[in-house]
């Protein structure tokens, strides 16, 4: 009787252990976390997370102070432990701060994240005529000193003869090396990091490379900021630098083009992300591939090129926007899903299909072989396949007018819906073509650039001019009489016209533009 009461209570004992160890495993980082997202409309402004929630304070240009709610999932977090974007810098926080948490639902909403004071500057014990005085006499010494530390340089190479093992400036850092930065080109880096997942650079891969990029020259301005010519260790890179009150589209851009299995060759390469603080204002940089050429509006406006030529830029671009619009299902096994479902963890299982929003033939970039990548993702939204909903980001900025589908400019796309979306994207894909096809020198014959509609509205038209023009007079761009002559013409013609129907429904996809694209110049190869 003893024993069999000392065996029940044996595995009691087991059973309970059991139930804490694995009630532990349940709640150690798959739990979800409930947090307050102001950009989380179709969810009440509430957002689950693996990770954290969080809240940043920024100042304003007007110098007002704005507060941002959001989640931080595990993906983001590295180390997953103590998140690079949880740290705080305290002496430089004084025009952008982030505070994390994650011990109970909605914390966020109780984070009140504090800037800090910028630094008074001491009154000086000078008069003004004193510090010109002492401006003056330096300015004679540091001359006096440049001018003797130049002879001892010249003196000394004389000596030594001509040849030194100089270090170049673009060498120089300001952080110290990661571990996988030694030694590896930017290509070969992100071949080896982003192979498993596609999802881009761990995080302080990314600020290592921000911290030891130089400004060469800026290349161009828009409304988010400037992009400027870096070098990263003789490398030329872009970097995209968004003014503080255009911090939603910094951080909307870095987050999708760190979507799983996004990077495809004519999309545009992202290399990293980074915010730098220098005491007076925050710095977004996005640091993406750079491309000589520029953008595809530029580089029509400076070039035509042959039918040949023009198919396989229009194919490149249509092979990105079908990636783009593609949702890709990842490969993890059913038992695998079912724990991870089971324990109410958001998954990720492969790439959402996403919509870019704002394609224009400035947000192309062309590349050294002729062919295109597409850029610029900070208005573009992602598709839940799992509930069916689309991933809107709460932002001020609005498409291209010249651009916008006719079902925009007279709003009745319907939103929740993402096959609106990628059927707005078609619209613009055909405008493109349009633009690219007046390129196409056929016989030494071919038109000048020109923007969509560019005898119809003004330089920078209002939304009632674009809807006058293409909603109610349902007009499209001008089709020249020769392009009835060439066959690659004619296939762009057709092309063109099924992307930009006035119903949406019955367009093209990107898929079947690019099909078509592909199998056309196919033949063509096969004559030759």
């Amino acid at each position: 009787m003893r024993s069999r009461i000392h065996h029940n209570m044996y595995r009691s004992c087991l059973l309970a252990f059991c139930c804490i160890f694995w009630l532990g495993q349940f709640n150690n980082g798959v739990q979800s976390l409930k947090c307050k997202c102001e950009v989380c409309k179709e969810t009440n402004f509430t957002c689950d997370t693996d990770g954290y929630c969080f809240t940043t304070t920024y100042l304003t240009t007007k110098g007002g102070i704005e507060h941002n709610y959001r989640c931080l999932d595990r993906a983001l977090q590295v180390p997953h432990n103590n998140p690079l974007f949880c740290h705080k810098q305290k002496s430089l926080n004084t025009t952008f701060v982030m505070e994390c948490c994650k011990h109970e639902d909605f914390c966020n909403a109780h984070l009140s994240p504090q800037l800090m004071p910028k630094p008074q500057v001491p009154k000086s014990p000078f008069s003004t005529s004193e510090i010109t005085l002492i401006i003056v006499i330096s300015s004679i010494l540091l001359l006096l000193a440049i001018l003797g530390a130049f002879y001892l340089y010249k003196t000394k190479r004389k000596r030594s003869g001509m040849h030194h093992h100089l270090r170049h400036g673009e060498d120089s850092i300001e952080a110290p090396d990661h571990p996988i930065l030694k030694g590896v080109s930017l290509q070969h880096m992100i071949e080896m990091t982003t192979s498993g997942s596609g999802s881009g650079l761990p995080l302080l891969v990314q600020r290592s490379i921000a911290r030891q990029i130089q400004l060469v020259e800026i290349i161009g301005q828009g409304r988010f900021g400037e992009v400027w010519r870096g070098r990263w260790r003789g490398e030329n890179v872009a970097v995209k630098i968004f003014s503080s009150r255009e911090e939603r589209s910094w951080f909307r851009e870095a987050e999708i083009y760190q979507t799983v299995m996004l990077r495809h060759d004519n999309i545009l390469g992202f290399i990293a992300a980074d915010n730098k603080d220098n005491g007076t204002w925050t710095q977004l940089w996005l640091i993406t591939d750079y491309h000589e050429y520029g953008s595809l509006f530029d580089f029509l406006g400076r070039n035509t090129m042959d039918t040949n030529g023009m198919i396989r830029m229009a194919l490149s671009i249509a092979t990105g926007l079908a990636h783009l619009h593609m949702d890709i299902m990842g490969t993890q096994g059913f038992f695998f899903l079912y724990v991870l479902k089971t324990s109410n963890e958001k998954i990720s299982t492969g790439k959402p299909a996403i919509a870019h929003r704002d394609l224009k033939s400035k947000n192309i970039l062309v590349k050294s072989n002729f062919t295109c990548a597409i850029g610029d993702l900070g208005l573009a939204v992602r598709h839940d396949s799992t509930t069916d909903t689309v991933d809107i980001p709460l932002n001020n900025r609005v498409g291209t007018k010249r651009y916008m589908a006719p079902e925009v400019l007279d709003e009745t796309m319907n939103v929740n819906h993402f096959d609106s979306f990628k059927r707005a994207d078609v619209y613009a894909l055909g405008l493109i073509f349009w633009e690219i096809a007046r390129r196409g020198n056929v016989g030494g014959i071919y038109d000048e650039y020109q923007l969509p509609f560019y005898d119809a509205v003004p330089s920078d038209p209002t939304i009632e001019e674009m809807r006058r023009v293409v909603c109610v007079e349902k007009q499209r761009p001008n089709i020249p009489n020769r392009w009835q002559s060439c066959e690659a013409l004619r296939i762009m013609l057709k092309l063109m016209k099924e992307c930009w129907y006035h119903n949406a429904t019955a367009r093209l996809t990107a898929l079947r533009i690019k099909k078509t694209l592909s199998n056309f110049r196919t033949s063509e190869e096969l004559k030759m």
